[in-house]
């Protein structure tokens, strides 16, 4: 039996290693027990708990001061396309009049 395709970059040249797959491409190693897929990913939730996708609208639900600038991102303020990311400030955007940022899921509701 020959070891699964790499989850993370398709590379087959995979390895056993104990209870581990290990792929020497991008150094990714997961479980014999339960092979991950590309799905894996984490689900970002807006402030009313509705699951978020990339390239959906989403609306802000309170004032947002822009760190470093005098800038205030209002309520109501309508984001067009999303692009969901890992990190503390889940979301990164482009904000019209402001520019490109990264907003938290919990102050945002999606449209």
């Amino acid at each position: 039996m020959s070891a699964p395709k790499c989850p993370q970059c398709g590379s087959e040249f995979t390895y056993e290693d104990g209870t581990m797959y290990v792929c020497p491409e991008c150094a990714h190693e997961w479980s014999m027990d339960a092979p991950e897929s590309a799905d894996d990913a984490p689900v970002v939730r807006d402030s009313n708990g509705n699951v978020l996708a990339d390239g959906d609208m989403i609306t802000v639900i309170k004032d947002l001061k822009v760190k470093g600038s005098s800038s205030v991102v209002k309520v109501g303020t309508k984001v067009k396309i999303i692009r969901l990311v890992e990190g503390d400030h889940d979301i990164d955007c482009k904000i019209d009049g402001i520019g490109a940022m990264q907003l938290k899921s919990e102050f945002v509701k999606k449209v």
